[in-house]
């Protein structure tokens, strides 16, 4: 995803009710290192978009506005929202 889409959207990976260390751990674990990730260990993060468990996805557009979708969403509903993104 990063590597089709990175050059016009940001993908910034957040976790959230762990420690550094797991989220290290995951993004060795997954190879998904491509792209910055940080740790929300407050969860004020979680808070500001309603994230309520893990997977969540927010989506953020140029003016601010933000959509979020708790579960997971597969490769192929992922793909659809990135491009909804991009062409909003």
């Amino acid at each position: 995803m990063q590597q089709t889409y990175g050059d016009q959207v940001d993908f910034i990976g957040v976790a959230g009710r762990d420690n550094a260390a797991a989220m290290a751990a995951f993004v060795s674990d997954y190879g998904v290192g491509a792209f910055p990730h940080i740790a929300d260990a407050d969860l004020q993060l979680w808070r500001e978009f309603g994230i309520t468990s893990q997977p969540a996805f927010v989506f953020i557009n140029d003016d601010g506005t933000a959509g979020g979708v708790i579960g997971g969403l597969g490769e192929q509903r992922l793909i659809e929202q990135v491009k909804a993104l991009i062409s909003s």
